[in-house]
């Protein structure tokens, strides 16, 4: 689960990481007050207004009603114009794409690049913490190029990129921050602040159930103060129903309306840009049906999993969610009957197809395992505009026939 930079800061605030102070608003009238609440607060002349939105390249993006920038600098006579023209736009990311995420909320945070953006002494850097899968441990990647994706330095100075694995149990070690921060090339005051944001970080980490932390950038100050400027926090979903007060920060407006809906039926599904729908019962199975949709020459158009107690309801749930794809030109059913029986699962897509009415989109099921021949049955025997299919090779053989 995503959270919005506003969110993320809180949280790791109370965890003792040093942030970029700022007030979130979802009002233009709510500005001034906001503005002048943090110059008392902070001291601050400038502000700095940014899109709270679940993407990254805010600062390169554009509002394509006004042509702001997602991340804009101010001073507080003109604060309110600045907000007028992100909040309630929509902004177009390189992350969002050309459909754009709409802003309902701004955050105004405090300059932090005092006294000039120039002064030499200030430094940006990169800091992230994940779980590297490989080792089976937590990994924290660190690089002096920061305020640049870590793509782009992947690619272009794979040298500049520092990595430290933390062994879960035992945790982060104290060298290790400071092995960390002199990578980073800092010494005296910027060293100690930067070894202790490290092991604040970490220690948020953690206690969040997080998958994954990215503070880009973290700002050295010209007087050596270590912050988060920005903050990427992802949360693990497995992990929500013992961090409920983070679970109440989700914001489903951020998510794909489809994959909302599907999570109210118990199904797994993630949206994706082909033409060809496919309900699956199994994640390993959803794979290799994917894999054979792009072989019969179709793209994938989603990825759906109905789980192993497959009925009626989760069935035709899974066709309405597929079916409001305007991509979809066909559906492709592939279930392997092991705890499901396939005579059930047919019975579903028989009811649910009548239940719909009228489907325009050619549909394929395959079924095997447990009374897959009843299953076939059902579905020939029904009337239906439904192919059945045996094998994967004449599951893939149908798939690419309606699509020619």
């Amino acid at each position: 689960m995503n959270i919005h930079e506003y969110q993320a800061k809180n949280i790791l605030k109370q965890y003792g990481v040093q942030v970029q102070e700022g007030i979130v608003i979802d009002k233009l009238e709510q500005t001034k007050d906001a503005a002048k609440r943090l110059q008392e607060e902070t001291g601050t002349n400038f502000f700095v207004v940014k899109a709270q939105i679940h993407a990254g390249g805010r600062g390169k993006g554009s509002v394509k009603e006004t042509g702001s920038k997602g991340v804009v600098v101010s001073k507080l006579d003109s604060v309110e114009e600045k907000v007028k023209n992100i909040l309630g736009g929509t902004l177009e990311t390189i992350q969002t794409g050309a459909a754009g995420k709409k802003v309902n909320k701004v955050l105004i945070a405090q300059d932090v690049y005092y006294p000039s953006p120039d002064d030499p002494n200030i430094k940006e850097y990169y800091l992230s913490i994940t779980l590297d899968r490989a080792t089976g441990s937590n990994v924290i990647i660190a690089s002096t190029e920061g305020g640049v994706e870590i793509e782009e330095v992947a690619e272009h100075n794979p040298s500049a990129i520092i990595k430290e694995w933390i062994d879960p149990a035992i945790g982060l070690q104290p060298f290790q921050a400071r092995k960390v921060a002199f990578a980073l090339g800092l010494e005296g005051k910027a060293l100690k602040e930067m070894v202790k944001f490290i092991n604040a970080l970490y220690k948020a980490y953690m206690g969040m159930d997080a998958s994954m932390f990215e503070i880009n950038p973290v700002l050295k100050t010209s007087d050596d103060k270590i912050l988060a400027v920005d903050a990427k926090v992802n949360l693990d979903d497995n992990a929500l129903y013992r961090q409920s007060e983070l679970a109440e920060l989700r914001d489903i407006s951020e998510e794909d309306e489809l994959e909302v809906e599907a999570s109210k039926s118990g199904l797994n599904y993630i949206k994706l840009d082909g033409n060809v729908g496919c309900m699956v019962n199994g994640a390993g199975l959803a794979m290799a049906t994917m894999d054979i949709i792009k072989l019969s020459g179709g793209e994938p158009a989603n990825f759906l999993d109905v789980g192993g107690g497959a009925n009626a309801q989760t069935v035709e749930a899974g066709f309405r969610i597929i079916l409001k794809d305007p991509n979809v030109k066909a559906i492709l059913i592939n279930i392997f009957g092991g705890i499901v029986r396939c005579d059930r699962v047919a019975n579903g897509v028989v009811e649910a197809y009548k239940n719909i009415g009228d489907i325009d989109v050619p549909i394929i099921v395959r079924l095997q395992g447990t009374n897959a021949e009843e299953g076939a049955k059902i579905i020939e025997e029904s009337g239906l505009k439904v192919k059945s299919a045996i094998l994967l090779k004449d599951a893939a053989d149908k798939v690419k026939e309606v699509l020619s």
